[in-house]
């Protein structure tokens, strides 16, 4: 069931954008960006999370009117979770590719409103625990995730000068991070596996070219 929603979000993720970039026809731009990300968990009820920095990288293309537009992005984003439970803690790193695909809406030239949704996939995850007995890594963790990830986010981006960018965007996921029968590592829920979720802020700048 999990694999035929992913299929269905993937096929109409994809076609709602080409179909966007065929009707939109005007302007185009592309460029690179990369900044700072505050990542975590929701659905946590058997330890206690709090926010990870990371950072991301990557490009974008965009096309569209003077008010609407289209974009879409590949980035390569760190993210991930800390934790604490009894005696240890720790830190999750989350290595993804997100593919997000927006909506934009431009407020004269210097601002614009994104929203949509975004596909990712899990390329690396590690972890480490720290203890009185020291510090322990766990780098054989993958098995336990899907890899596979979707959701929804928005943001803001604004242009003070040329063709620099400074922009802000939040982002949910609505698919499960761990599989349902992963083993009870400390930093994995030992109860509702399912309802544990990525969410994302990211602080970015980069540089678009075209008008």
């Amino acid at each position: 069931m999990k694999k035929l929603m992913i299929c269905c979000f993937f096929i109409l993720f994809v076609t709602t954008g080409f179909a966007q970039m065929s009707l939109l026809k005007g302007k185009s731009v592309f460029g690179v960006k990369a900044g700072l990300n505050f990542a975590n968990v929701t659905g946590v009820s058997s330890f206690s999370n709090s926010n990870k920095s990371g950072f991301m990288a990557g490009g974008f293309f965009g096309t569209g009117s003077k008010f609407i537009g289209y974009r879409t992005e590949l980035i390569f984003s760190r993210q991930g979770y800390d934790y604490k439970t009894g005696t240890k803690s720790g830190s999750v790193n989350l290595d993804y590719i997100l593919f997000p695909q927006l909506t934009t809406i431009s407020l004269g030239k210097k601002f614009q409103l994104q929203i949509g949704a975004h596909l990712a996939y899990l390329m690396n995850a590690k972890a480490d625990t720290t203890s009185p007995t020291g510090i322990q890594q766990v780098d054989n963790i993958l098995k336990f995730y899907n890899r596979f990830d979707y959701g929804i986010g928005g943001g803001l981006e604004i242009f003070p000068y040329a063709g620099l960018l400074l922009g802000l965007r939040y982002n949910v996921s609505l698919a499960s991070l761990y599989k349902d029968n992963a083993n009870p590592y400390q930093f994995i829920p030992t109860v509702n596996k399912e309802a544990l979720k990525n969410n994302l802020i990211q602080l970015v700048i980069g540089w678009k070219f075209g008008k």
